[in-house]
């Protein structure tokens, strides 16, 4: 492929991503989601996903998005409060689920890309997280098995990127989207801007290009967050 892994745009870069794939989702709530991407995956009609990601969207956008085309079989999340939708696919047998805490899940994508195939962590010992799964005793305290998740293909937003897909992430957005793209066996990146290869501090990288291989600036970028409270009244 050479060095260069920039593509036309976001059905450019999904266009082989094939029903039945596993993806890791990269971004946190609805911060630093691959929005883009997502709109190109609904836009192509993939079915029968599996999509690691830290929530699932909520009604209408996001992951939200491909629930209502029924595009998703099963979900491997933390966070799924904010989408009705989710709720009744879950609840009628649509659509599998499999609940992980957060900071399990955080670790199973960074030991897929790793390449450790399974981890011990107290987390969730004597609860249904840890229904079928080995546990096993170190130093007297309990700790269950957790196998580490590999995509077919890492979905992830960047703010910054250059030709050979180093990547710079901004605040929230870089809890999950570095995990997300070292557990994708091909990773797609989304970014704000595009900056001259060499422009980037070495420093600053926040995930090296090596574990990138398509890189494209993404249309437009609605920065949605979760709920907007506003103070009534004033602080008191």
């Amino acid at each position: 492929m050479g060095m260069n892994k920039l593509v036309l745009n976001a059905d450019e870069a999904v266009k082989d991503i094939f029903d039945g794939a596993t993806l890791t989702m990269g971004g946190f709530g609805l911060c630093g989601i691959p929005e883009n991407t997502i709109a190109a995956l609904v836009r192509k009609g993939t079915k029968n996903l599996t999509c690691a990601s830290n929530n699932a969207g909520v009604d209408g956008f996001g992951i939200g998005l491909m629930l209502e085309k029924k595009q998703v079989k099963k979900m491997i999340s933390s966070y799924v409060g904010e989408n009705k939708l989710f709720e009744q696919l879950v609840l009628s047998g649509e659509l599998e689920l499999e609940l992980t805490p957060q900071g399990t899940l955080a670790e199973r994508l960074r030991a897929g890309g790793a390449g450790i195939p399974a981890f011990f962590t107290p987390t969730g010992v004597g609860t249904l997280v840890a229904q079928g799964k080995e546990v096993r005793e170190f130093n007297g305290r309990k700790y269950v098995l957790e196998n580490a998740i590999i995509g077919d293909f890492g979905i992830v937003k960047a703010w910054k990127g250059d030709s050979m897909g180093n990547l710079i992430f901004r605040k929230t957005s870089r809890n999950f989207n570095p995990l997300c793209a070292m557990a994708g066996k091909i990773t797609i990146a989304e970014v704000e801007e595009i900056v001259p290869l060499g422009s980037l501090d070495p420093d600053q990288i926040h995930l090296p290009g090596v574990y990138v291989h398509r890189l494209f600036k993404g249309e437009k970028f609605e920065k949605r967050i979760e709920r907007k409270i506003l103070n009534q009244g004033g602080v008191k």
